[in-house]
């Protein structure tokens, strides 16, 4: 019963958030960045980063995030606030990927 309730729920959040007009390049900068400058706190990492290297991270971590989450959800039709947990996924997940090839400089 509770799987069932949390299907139909996602699916309406889903629904709804696919009427939000598309965002364009500034809107997937603007993103992009808050979800790499997010990713770069969470990750500790911001103190060795500049706004544009997070916004960098946060559209490549879109990339890399929507890939990842799109075996699991419909990743296009989630609305904007569905492709900013994407590309905060996708930030944090890039920058971990990067702390195990690069180590830790400090």
């Amino acid at each position: 019963m509770t799987t069932q309730f949390f299907a139909e729920a996602s699916t309406q959040l889903l629904a709804e958030g696919s009427n939000v007009p598309p965002l364009g390049i500034l809107g997937w900068i603007i993103i992009g960045g808050l979800a790499g400058w997010i990713g770069s706190k969470i990750m500790s990492t911001d103190a060795q980063m500049g706004i544009i290297a997070n916004i960098i991270v946060g559209i490549i971590g879109g990339f890399l995030g929507g890939f990842v989450l799109g075996f699991i959800f419909d990743v296009g039709s989630g609305g904007w606030i569905f492709s900013f947990v994407t590309c905060l996924i996708g930030a944090c997940l890039l920058l971990w990927i990067l702390k195990l090839v690069m180590g830790n400089k400090r």
